[in-house]
């Protein structure tokens, strides 16, 4: 909703400013300059990428106005599954939680949690990583290297199609100046068709020169800003869940576990330790 707001605040501003100052808006749709910039960014990414970076821009940049990022009620219910699951594995041995882990769906306590359910990604990772503690062969520490190794290779998956986005970004301006460039040429090719003719086409060239900026700096460049925003709220949510698991590997009761994996998370969303408490509780 925030970045459906941005747009239209960028856009509104623009226009406005435009007609306060006496412009004229059919003299911004020139057509050709939307199909010369717009083609060639469009051409320029898909030359710079390959085919799995493409398909993550286009899975990620629909998720920019729908997402927003996980809030202290997602870290509530997440914190308080794992320590319900753990307290299982206290009272009744680690093996009680297999069926948990193996079909979590069918889990009374982690089928409940829906963000965790529909994440793919989120469920493999805590899935798969507590199969392996439950073979017991695995150390705290190895374990924790384990988790970190496959958060980098999440983000180095990821960052990708965020530098992209940024490079088209910064490449619009430039291929503002080529639209522009182009019209000049016409413009040199109408000279002898009288100054009205000449003045249309030099509007015209010069709109290619604001399309190029404006893109770059209003839309394209906050568009990949916040695309990278969502790798660091995922990254985050990783992270509290590696911090939950290696805290109870290491011998932690869970609920000391769910307070430790509770400070690794960014202010903006984390809950209180009463909060925390009141709703593992089932207070709140």
């Amino acid at each position: 909703m925030f970045v459906i707001i941005g747009l239209a605040i960028v856009t509104v501003s623009v226009v406005a400013g435009f007609l306060m100052a006496g412009g004229n808006l059919v003299l911004l749709l020139q057509w050709s300059e939307f199909v010369t910039i717009g083609g060639a960014a469009i051409g320029s990414v898909i030359i710079a990428s390959p085919i799995s970076t493409l398909k993550k821009i286009g899975t990620a940049l629909p998720k920019i106005f729908t997402s927003h990022g996980y809030s202290k009620q997602d870290y509530l219910e997440l914190l308080k599954s794992f320590n319900d699951l753990f307290l299982v594995a206290q009272r009744d041995g680690l093996l009680a939680i297999e069926k948990h882990v193996e079909n979590p769906e069918e889990s009374d306590i982690l089928g409940t949690n829906e963000k965790f359910i529909k994440n793919e990604q989120i469920k493999t990772f805590f899935c798969d990583t507590m199969k392996i503690m439950l073979t017991g062969g695995v150390p705290p520490h190895e374990l924790e290297s384990l988790m970190e190794v496959e958060i980098e290779t999440f983000e180095s998956e990821e960052r990708p199609a965020t530098h992209a986005v940024e490079k088209v970004g910064d490449a619009l301006p430039g291929l503002g100046i080529v639209a522009a460039v182009l019209g000049i040429i016409v413009t040199m090719g109408s000279i002898g068709d009288g100054a009205e003719a000449v003045g249309h086409h030099v509007a015209a060239a010069l709109v290619g020169t604001f399309l190029g900026v404006l893109l770059s700096y209003g839309f394209v460049n906050p568009i990949a800003s916040n695309m990278g925003h969502m790798i660091e709220h995922k990254v985050r949510f990783m992270q509290t869940i590696k911090a939950c698991i290696i805290a109870y590997a290491k011998g932690n009761p869970p609920i000391i576990a769910v307070e430790i994996a509770r400070r690794t998370i960014f202010s903006d969303a984390r809950p209180s330790f009463g909060e925390l408490e009141n709703f593992i509780r089932g207070k709140a």
